[in-house]
């Protein structure tokens, strides 16, 4: 598995929401400015199913992301299987410095680690900033 971290300077319960809600799934579920996340969707419990489009904002290319919940324990823990079988586990954790998300996922083969670590850090940081400045 690989795993990426960054801690948060908001609530648990800001940050969930922000997580899990598909309005703002939609203002951070991208790696760079190139990028946005036109389409989201999101059935937040076991066995519920999630879908968002990650797309090129010059429109040249475009890819859905989804997947099955298989853990929802509100404000603390999410697991899901995405549609490859590949599996997802996060968590939060309330620390003095604001809440923690670690986030650990089984990696695909078209690409090297170290790129799938980067793009998911990126996501990560671009969820930290949207949270933090709204």
């Amino acid at each position: 598995m690989i795993t990426v971290q960054n801690t948060i300077n908001a609530s648990i319960d800001k940050v969930w929401e922000f997580w899990t809600q598909p309005e703002h799934i939609k203002n951070w579920s991208f790696a760079s400015a190139e990028w946005h996340t036109p389409y989201a969707e999101n059935d937040l419990r076991v066995g519920g199913k999630f879908k968002s489009t990650m797309a090129a904002k010059d429109g040249s290319m475009s890819f859905d992301f989804g997947g099955e919940y298989t853990l929802v324990e509100k404000n603390k823990a999410i697991e899901y299987v995405m549609e490859d079988g590949r599996k997802v586990e996060i968590t939060f954790t309330e620390t003095p410095d604001g809440v923690e998300i670690i986030e650990s996922f089984d990696p695909e083969t078209q690409n090297s680690d170290e790129m799938q670590q980067g793009g998911w850090n990126a996501i990560l940081d671009n969820f930290k900033s949207y949270v933090e400045q709204n």
